[in-house]
Formats: C-alpha cells, sequence, structure tokens
C-alpha cells in the first residue's frame, strides 16, 4: 500500500502525506466507479496547504487480482468539458492495463520461487531468503536457526505405493510442516523428500524445540494413501545455528544437512544439532 502525490512541493507532500495517511486514511475501497467528490478527506488535506480543490474527480484503476489504485484529480473552479473526461478515461483504461501487466509480472516471478509439487518455497527462494535473513541477523546481532528434514526411509514410499501417493504425501507433509511454524519463518523443498525450515530471531536451544515438535508431529500424523490406506512415516532433523554453526549460507546448510545425517546413523526418527557434530 502506498501514496503518491505529484505536482507538489517536498513539504506540501509531506503534509498531505500526513493527513491522508496517518490522520485520516482514505478508504479507497470504497470507490468503485469514478465520482465527483465535493468534500472528504482529499479537500480537507488540500485545504490545509492553502489549495481549494473545488470538485475531486475520482478515479478508480482496477487490477485483475488484488492489486487496485485510485487516481484523484481537482477540477478547480471548472467543471471539466466531455472531451477532458473522454481524456481521462482514457488514461485510467491505459493505467489499468498497466496495473494488469504488473499483476501477470509478479504472478509470474513469485511462481519461480514455488515448488510445483507441495506449493512452498523451492531451493531457488530459500537461498534469497537466507542470504536476506543472514544480513537481517547480521546488522541486529540476532540468531537465525536452519532445520534440514529428510523423511525416512521415503523411497519404500514411492516403491510400494507409486510415485502419485508419494507425491500427495510431499504435499501433505507441506501443510504438516506450515502449521508446525510461525509466518515469519520459511519453509522450502529442498529437493526429492527433504525440507529447509528458516527460524528468524531463533536461537539453537529455542530451535531444537521446534525440530523436536516437529518430528513429534510428523510420527503422529497418519499420512493418506490409495484405497483409504494410511502411512506411518518419521523423519530425521539436523539443525544449525547462525553465527554459532556458521555465518553464510552454504555452511550453515552444510552444517544443518551434516547434523541430519547424523541424526539417521543414530536410528533416525530424531533430530540432531550441528553441535552434535564437535
Amino acid at each position: 500500500n502506498g501514496i503518491e502525490f505529484r505536482g507538489f512541493s517536498e513539504d506540501e507532500g509531506g503534509v498531505l502525506h500526513r493527513v491522508l495517511v496517518d490522520e485520516k486514511p482514505l478508504q479507497l475501497d470504497a470507490i468503485q466507479e469514478t465520482e465527483d467528490l465535493a468534500a472528504g478527506p482529499v479537500h480537507e488535506a488540500l485545504r490545509s496547504i492553502g489549495i481549494d480543490p473545488g470538485r475531486v474527480l475520482a478515479l478508480p484503476v482496477s487490477g485483475e487480482q488484488s492489486e487496485s489504485a485510485v487516481l484523484f484529480l481537482p477540477e478547480g473552479g471548472a467543471s471539466l468539458d466531455p472531451g477532458q473526461r473522454e481524456r481521462l478515461e482514457l488514461l485510467v483504461a491505459h493505467a489499468s492495463m498497466a496495473l494488469r501487466h504488473a499483476e501477470r509480472y509478479q504472478q509470474a516471478k513469485e511462481r519461480a520461487f514455488i515448488d510445483d509439487v507441495t506449493e512452498v518455497y523451492n531451493a531457488r527462494y530459500l537461498s534469497e531468503a537466507m542470504d536476506r535473513e543472514i544480513r537481517r541477523a547480521e546488522r541486529y546481532g540476532t540468531e537465525l536457526s536452519v532445520l534440514f528434514l529428510d523423511l525416512d526411509r521415503f523411497k519404500l514410499v514411492n516403491d510400494t505405493h507409486g510415485h502419485l501417493v508419494g507425491s500427495q504425501t510431499l504435499r501433505q507433509l507441506s501443510r504438516v510442516l506450515a502449521d508446525c511454524v510461525r509466518q515469519v519463518d520459511t519453509l522450502a523443498r529442498y529437493g526429492g523428500d527433504e525440507f529447509t525450515l528458516l527460524l528468524v530471531d531463533t536461537g539453537e536451544k529455542a530451535g531444537l524445540v521446534v525440530a523436536e515438535r516437529i518430528r513429534k508431529v510428523v510420527a503422529e500424523t497418519p499420512f493418506d494413501a490409495e484405497g483409504g490406506a494410511v502411512l506411518s512415516l518419521t523423519c530425521s532433523v539436523g539443525l544449525a545455528t547462525f553465527p554459532a554453526h556458521g555465518r553464510t549460507r552454504v555452511s550453515l546448510l552444510d552444517a544443518a544437512d551434516k547434523a541430519m545425517y547424523r541424526a539417521k546413523s543414530r536410528g533416525r526418527n530424531r533430530v540432531c544439532s550441528a553441535s552434535d557434530l564437535e
């Protein structure tokens, strides 16, 4: 969400922003079609910088999905003639088209970061998210934990029930994992039956609590198979924490991966920290 002002000085723009954003926020959703406004927050904001706007023409601009905007045009003392209104409507049509193109571009960009099977983030997005969160953790002196999760003996699921059931299982697992973490955390399918969870502002001790909760929930979840049958699955989880176990994306992922394999070597269905490798 944002608001832009054109044709005003920096000081005037600051006043308008304060009035229309902080003091009397605009209710843009209420404007669904072109309207001539005789009064309202826009009028009050303009008068606060010494401008009498007269009537204000509100022109809504809509995208295909959730994006929308409204153009406000002070008419001053004279009403717009039919030719001017026609040109404005054409401007709005072009603006709506541009907004739709922007939405499609953003959707295409987002799809490039989404795993086709599970519809959670993919490894490409994880790389960007980790680099971003590591920079933030460095700047604010906070911790960051990475969980590397692998289903135990998942190959048996594909060999016994087929790849369609295997894909269905991964989708169900994704939903289970998403319910175990906060919205500020990042869940990504790293590849195959491996998933990575990025836990922001989370140290090793708290990360181990989350990892153990995930391990327990996965072990207790009945996964659907064909014909009403259910599968019982377990997972092994490795944890690494910034900055104790690494200060880069590569070093953290490597430490969490090795911790996960340590959990496998200790009998599977367990959690290990990178501290166990030392």
